[in-house]
């Protein structure tokens, strides 16, 4: 069965520019890729033609020799490279998950120009109380992670003994293969691109240069910290594979919900409830404070619900700074409940005896609510 023409495949023109070329691969192989159909084999088989054609025309060279012999310039080991990757050419895959996902596949690979691995980051989470972010403090953490190995150093290589250079790839760490007039460079096989081998692995390790062990950590705190702040401990993640260098170990901390207080930045906000006959005839009362101490707040005669107190410098510490946030008290006017008799008929009294002038803002509500019905019915 004949291929089809690899222009047609991707819906261009044969003077295509290679701009207008990567945009019309980028469009269709989107459209089909196997992680968005998932056990699509026709998706799938249809991913494989655009990666295949778009393999053979973006590079200069392959085009010039497709224009010139077609197919037949891939047969026969002719340029074979875009059958050399299975039907999805590393530099098309690239291209795609570059678009995709804002990276290229493989590009964050860790591994050094030595061909040295580097360790992974470690996620370490930890919750801690208001009154700690207040505070600050100093925990220990214990983390599971890959060490260097002591026996070897990191090496991999059993004590006394050392890595000797590949005799695959000479130490270079890649190979060089040629298909007619084509060149291919791979990691090599033999090293995984480590330039060396290990024939006597260390005992301890296995080989890998690293063991799992848990350690613990010291890990600062600082006052003011704030909800889903991230700190970073360079050097403390996994080793490296045979001598890599060391990862990181990160600490997301959370701070767990307080019982009565809400954190805004730097600012503390309580809410509370206060009789009805301290918010008409004035009074006072006690509050506590994320410091541990205690505050006395004045409430004035004919205080109404929502009303807010600040009190300064009483909220939290701001981070790498000698300021304090405020803390802020809103009152909630609690209506009487479960009233006896006698408590009943002194209300009533009262109620009797109000004037429009005790209750201001409720007579001036429904006096314009009265005003403006009244005119919508003339």
């Amino acid at each position: 069965m004949s291929k089809a023409d690899y222009y047609a495949t991707l819906g261009v023109s044969s003077d295509v520019d290679e701009k207008a070329l990567k945009s019309a691969f980028r469009k269709k192989a989107m459209g089909c890729h196997p992680d968005r159909h998932p056990g699509d084999a026709e998706a799938e088989s249809r991913f494989k033609e655009l990666n295949e054609a778009y393999e053979a025309l973006k590079d200069p060279q392959k085009r010039a020799a497709y224009d010139r012999f077609g197919h037949a310039a891939f047969e026969n080991g002719g340029a074979g490279a875009a059958g050399g990757f299975g039907g999805f050419g590393a530099g098309s895959m690239g291209d795609i998950f570059e678009d995709i996902f804002g990276e290229m596949m493989g590009g964050r690979s860790g591994r050094s120009a030595n061909g040295r691995e580097r360790g992974a980051d470690l996620r370490f989470n930890m919750e801690i109380t208001l009154e700690e972010a207040f505070e600050g403090k100093t925990a220990e953490v214990e983390v599971p992670t890959s060490i260097t190995c002591e026996d070897c150093t990191g090496s991999g290589a059993k004590p006394g003994t050392s890595p000797s250079t590949c005799g695959t790839c000479g130490g270079a760490g890649r190979v060089r293969a040629s298909q007619g007039f084509f060149s291919i460079e791979r990691t090599c096989p033999s090293c995984q691109g480590r330039g060396e081998v290990i024939t006597d692995p260390c005992n301890n390790c296995s080989g890998s240069g690293r063991i799992t062990q848990t350690r613990t950590l010291s890990v600062n705190v600082p006052a003011g910290i704030e909800d889903g702040t991230r700190i970073r401990l360079a050097g403390e993640g996994e080793a490296g594979l045979r001598g890599g260098p060391t990862g990181d170990l990160y600490i997301f901390l959370s701070v767990k919900p307080h019982e009565f207080f809400q954190r805004d930045g730097a600012d503390i906000f309580c809410r509370v409830p206060i009789s009805m006959t301290t918010a008409a005839l004035g009074g006072q009362f006690e509050v506590g404070t994320v410091d541990g101490g205690k505050t006395k707040v004045k409430v004035p005669e004919g205080t109404q619900p929502g009303k807010q107190f600040r009190l300064r410098s009483k909220g939290m510490p701001i981070l790498r700074s000698n300021q304090v946030g405020d803390m802020y008290i809103q009152v909630s006017i609690e209506t009487p409940q479960n009233l006896t008799s006698r408590q009943r008929e002194i209300l009533k009294e009262f109620e009797q005896v109000s004037s429009k002038e005790n209750s201001p803002e409720s007579t001036g509500f429904f006096t314009r609510m009265k005003s403006f019905f009244d005119n919508l019915s003339e």
